[in-house]
Formats: C-alpha cells, structure tokens, sequence
C-alpha cells in the first residue's frame, strides 16, 4: 500500500489498529529479556491466536511481530546476522493469521542507543539498521511499515530515510510522548507533526507512555498543524508494578474506548491500543466508534 492509497484510506473512516503485543505474549508465558522476535518464531500459535482475535474485534491493520527485530536491536542476542530470516518469517506468520481480513503493517521502534552528539550511534549507522529490516519487510510482503514506540524525531526521520530508499510502502510513524507532548530523546508533539508529514510520512502520532486520557491536548495541539491522519495508540491507563514484577495497568476496557473515543473527536484518525490494552480493549473501541 502507498502513501496515496493509505491517505484515501483514511477518509473513508477512523482506521482501527490492534491493542498490545509484548504484554499479552508475557501472559502466555514469554519470558522477560529475551528476543521476542525469537520466542515467536517458536510459539507462532500464540501471536497468531491473539492476532486473529484483534481481527476478529475489529483491527483493521496488525503489527507484526518484527518490533526489534534490527541488526542493533538483535546482537544483544546474538542474531543479528538473522535480520533478514527473522523479518521474513515474522512477516509470514502474521500474514498466515490474519489471511485478507486485515493488513500487515512491518514494524519496527528504536534500537535504544542514543544518536550523536547524546550517544554513539551515528545517523549512518541508524540509517542502515532501519534500511536493511525494512526492505526484508517489504520484500516479505508486509502491507504497509510502522515506526513505532519511537523516542526522538531525529530517529524517525532516518526510519523514513531509511523505507523510501528501499520501497514505496507507506509510513506510520508513532512517538513515546509524555502527557506535555514532549519526546524523551528530542522533539515534542508538534515538531513531530510538521517534520514527519513533510519527510513523507502518511500518518503520524503517539503510542505508549500513558492513557488515553492524560493525551487529549496532544492530540489536539498535533491536529492543528496535521495534513495527514493522526494517530493515538495508548496504554491502558498507568502501570503498577506487583510484587512479582509485572505491570499491572489500571484502565479497564470501557473506560479506555470512552477516552479514546474523545481523542478521535479532538482529531485521531487512526487509533489502537498499547501496553495493557487486548482484543477487548479494541472490541470495545470499536463498538463505540462504529455507533
């Protein structure tokens, strides 16, 4: 899907995405500090069940399992000669879950290491990172590309650089924003909304960090400068850790769409869930929106 087709897409009606991934895998028994890239190639049955069943609530678009599955990302594991197998696979598994009921976005988020001058990580070598996993995204089949969970504009962009040096799929670009819209690494709400669309992006917005409910003047403040879709993707609620390490996250499935909701009518035009959120989180949203 290009650019084009996805923004005509778009005006058709508010674009449904899926909820989380890494959280409800962990409740199926994936271990934490590990490759989850690796895991699923392992356990397919488990991300394709929950896959299906985002479909089946109304996602129109799911992500596959390919979140870091980047040459940086993955010599933490020692696999980072498999970038390229990894994304092909994962691609694969998801595409055989969810057959033409919905689309395949490849994905893929921040390597974590910080860009010079903060870090050591030069723009080059971001670049290449991101230009090598997605073009085994695109040459796998995935539908569209998502960059998400990212933590500054600056490493948005070279993902962009990166996918039109390789393919003419369209972008999804989602930052990690505060409640005040600011980026953790570089860059706010805003500045991420005029720099994103004008590299080419088809949508741009936020996913993760908080709820729904504490990101209603973000969305609003982007909207006001957008030319293309707006997306909100949050966490249900905020988390509170247990005594066993787990985050809990303390929105329930209404109350979540309800909040949502309100950020569709401030302007998101594509919305799903993040950390916390499930099939019901979504099958919630979209009973709400769909009335």
């Amino acid at each position: 899907m290009t650019r084009q087709e996805f923004l005509e897409k778009a005006k058709e009606h508010v674009i449904l995405l899926d909820g989380a991934t890494g959280s409800n895998l962990r409740k199926e028994g994936m271990p934490v500090g590990i490759s989850s890239e690796e895991w699923v190639l392992k356990n397919p049955e488990v991300l394709q069940e929950l896959q299906r069943a985002y479909v089946e609530a109304g996602s129109e678009i799911v992500y596959a399992p390919t979140f870091a599955a980047n040459r940086i990302s993955l010599k933490n594991f020692g696999l980072e000669d498999k970038v390229t197998e990894l994304n092909t696979r994962l691609v694969k598994i998801s595409k055989d879950a969810v057959g033409n009921h919905a689309l395949v976005a490849g994905d893929l988020t921040t390597t974590g290491q910080l860009l010079e001058p903060r870090g050591d990580l030069s723009y080059e070598m971001l670049y290449q990172a991101y230009r090598e996993q997605i073009k085994a995204l695109a040459d796998a089949g995935a539908d569209l590309l998502v960059a998400e969970t990212m933590l500054s504009v600056d490493e948005t962009v070279a993902a962009l650089d990166a996918a039109q040096s390789v393919c003419d799929l369209a972008v999804m670009c989602t930052l990690s924003l505060e409640a005040d819209g600011t980026a953790m690494y570089g860059g706010n709400a805003v500045e991420a909304v005029v720099t994103l669309q004008e590299m080419g992006a088809a949508a741009v917005g936020l996913n993760c960090s908080v709820g729904p409910d504490q990101l209603e003047a973000v969305v609003a403040n982007m909207k006001t400068v957008a030319q293309v879709p707006i997306i909100a993707k949050p966490n249900a609620g905020m988390p509170v850790i247990n005594e066993l390490g787990e985050a809990l996250y303390d929105m329930n499935a209404q109350d979540f769409a309800l909040h949502t909701k309100k950020l569709v009518e401030l302007g998101a035009g594509i919305v799903g869930g993040c950390c916390g959120t499930t099939p019901e989180y979504i099958r919630c949203l979209a009973k709400l929106l769909r009335n």
